[in-house]
Order: C-alpha cells, then sequence, then structure tokens
C-alpha cells in the first residue's frame, strides 16, 4: 500500500475536533485495552493552548471514559454519537433527547455474544456495540441477527465499525456535534479541522467540509494513528494558530 501524502497544515484560525479510538489511540482488542500514549496528553494540551482552547474530541465513548484517558486535556467533549455534549471544563453534561433502547434488545445482544465465544458485548447509555475483533469469523453472522432485530423500525441505526458492530439511536450523531461545537465559543467562527477513522466518523466529516473546513480520515491522509500523533507533534512546533 503506498504512503499517504503529507497531511494539509492546519487553516488559519482552525479549531481541531478528534475522534478518539483509532484516531488518538491505537485500536485494541477490547474497549478497556487502550492506552494513551506518553507525551500525547502534552502535545494536546499545547496545541489547545495555540489554538485559544479550540480543541474537542468527538466520540462514541461516553464523556466520562473522555475524561479518565484525557483527564483536563480537552476544552470540550462530545461522546456518544453526539447524544452528550459538554462544553466546556466545568459545564454540566448536555444530553440530547434520544429514542429509548428496548431492554428486549440488550436481552437479545447478551444472548448473540454468548452464542459466539470471543465476542464481546459493550453497554452504553443508549445502545451497545458488538466487538468481535477476537472472533473474526462471527462478523457475518453477528450482522445478520442485529439486522434482523432492527428489522422493521425507524427509532435506531445499525452501524459497522472496526471489527464491531453498533446500535445507537438516530437523533444524533459526530455530525451534528460538530455543528453544536461551532455554535458556541471557542470554536464560533473557526473553521474546523475534523479527523477520523470510521464510518461513524463520516457524519462530521461531511459537516467540517461544509462549514469551510476540512474533514481527514486517518486511512488517507496519515496512515494511522501513529500518524495523527506525530503530525499533531510537529504542529506544536509550528507558529501561532490562533
Amino acid at each position: 500500500m503506498p504512503a499517504p501524502p503529507p497531511p494539509p497544515s492546519l487553516p488559519p484560525g482552525a479549531a481541531l475536533l478528534l475522534d478518539l479510538d483509532g484516531t488518538l489511540l491505537d485500536l485494541a482488542a477490547t474497549p478497556d485495552g487502550v492506552r494513551v500514549p506518553e507525551g500525547l496528553p502534552a502535545t494536546l494540551l499545547a496545541l489547545r493552548g495555540r489554538l485559544g482552547d479550540a480543541l474537542a474530541i468527538v466520540t462514541g465513548r461516553p464523556v466520562a471514559q473522555v475524561d479518565a484517558l484525557l483527564p483536563g486535556v480537552p476544552y470540550a467533549v462530545a461522546g456518544e454519537h453526539g447524544g452528550a455534549i459538554r462544553f466546556a471544563p466545568a459545564a454540566e453534561e448536555e444530553r440530547v433527547a434520544l429514542p429509548p433502547l428496548p431492554p428486549s434488545w440488550r436481552e437479545a445482544a447478551a444472548a448473540l455474544v454468548a452464542a459466539h465465544p470471543g465476542t464481546l458485548l459493550e453497554e452504553k447509555a443508549r445502545g451497545f456495540a458488538v466487538h468481535y475483533r477476537l472472533a473474526p469469523g462471527a462478523g457475518p453472522a453477528l450482522e445478520r441477527a442485529l439486522a434482523a432485530l432492527l428489522d422493521g423500525q425507524a427509532t435506531h441505526r445499525l452501524l459497522p465499525a472496526h471489527m464491531a458492530l453498533e446500535v445507537r439511536p438516530r437523533g444524533a450523531d459526530k455530525g451534528t456535534a460538530v455543528t453544536a461545537l461551532l455554535a458556541r465559543a471557542p470554536f464560533a467562527g473557526r473553521r474546523p479541522v475534523y479527523i477520523g477513522d470510521d464510518v461513524t466518523d463520516e457524519d462530521a466529516i461531511r459537516v467540517a467540509g461544509a462549514r469551510g473546513g476540512l474533514g481527514l480520515r486517518v486511512a488517507e491522509a496519515f496512515g494511522d494513528a501513529a500518524g495523527v500523533r506525530a503530525w499533531l507533534g510537529r504542529l506544536t512546533a509550528g507558529a501561532s494558530m490562533t
């Protein structure tokens, strides 16, 4: 595979909006297995300072998990694919009204995972993900079963991810999260630069481009998460970004 082209420079007056897993952090066999590389928090804090605080994490994880992984680092955090947003470090988490997940779906997902050894059910506040990185052969059967579970309803979506399948409510996504962030200081009036690696990032990538910024896919622009981190490190040595 050819090496990706050199990633672009940040445009003047940029706001940096970053996915977490697969973008800043290397993917792991399980969600709990990710590790924060040494030096990454300091790099992000330096960039946040150079961007006038306009640095946010936009992820499918809950806000609390971002706090545990990167305590005090981003100015804002959009979690649960835009379902929950904390707009500033000391602000209360704001939650979007979304359709509830039927309890029977959680029970069905648990039974599905039990029937496929090596798979993992990741419970989320308003949805769930089934991971099959440790049982790659189970992917097609899991997708068929989950598609059948959601068949005929209009409240939830089934989305593929890296060796995982996620069920989440309609009404919020990473694109709506970016739009909400850009409506408030310190992001308002800036050109969004969004970086993500997965299908769930496509909405945010489109919004960033439509708002006069950049939507960058990890594989195409950086190669992998290590490439993203190296680029961020180089940015800290650049000129003022505010």
